[in-house]
């Protein structure tokens, strides 16, 4: 099955997700912020074929995601770093953490989002930095923007209205 591809659309979460918008490529990410970086301890942790795991990779160092390292000459070796984009990316993995935790928790989670100091859970929560007020349908909406089609145009005015 061919993918389709989204760069040339205007919305900031299609573009958003051409480079990281495949399941394996969200999961090297999370993968990377853990400390992973090694292409044998991604393997290993995803269960992903060698094939498969190359391809991603390089998706994402193309993307500026990720960045190769040499760590070993002889033979050569790469290992996988976070760009400043993919550190960036932290904000979306914890909001889809928290996403998957509320509506599909596991049965026992592998992982805990804990406070640096208290190591108290954290209840993530998305605000607009100058207001403080969350990113609800109470407090947000979606307009159009310079390059929105008409069709876009129609639809949110009337959510909006």
């Amino acid at each position: 099955m061919e993918r389709t591809s989204f760069e040339h659309m205007d919305c900031p979460i299609a573009l958003g997700l051409e480079h990281v918008g495949e399941w394996w490529s969200i999961l090297i990410v999370r993968d990377a912020m853990h400390g992973i970086s090694r292409f044998d301890q991604f393997q290993k942790s995803l269960g992903i074929s060698t094939n498969s795991l190359a391809r991603r990779l390089n998706a994402l160092v193309d993307a500026g995601i990720l960045e190769r390292r040499q760590y070993n000459q002889r033979p050569p070796r790469d290992e996988y770093v976070l760009t400043e984009a993919g550190r960036a990316f932290r904000p979306v993995l914890i909001t889809l953490y928290e996403w998957g935790s509320q509506h599909f928790p596991p049965d026992a989670p592998n992982v805990r989002l804990v406070d640096s100091e208290s190591g108290r859970n954290v209840e993530p929560l998305l605000v607009d930095r100058s207001t403080g007020r969350p990113l609800d349908e109470e407090h947000t909406r979606f307009e159009p923007g310079p390059s929105a089609s008409r069709r876009l145009r129609e639809l949110l005015t009337v959510r909006n209205a």
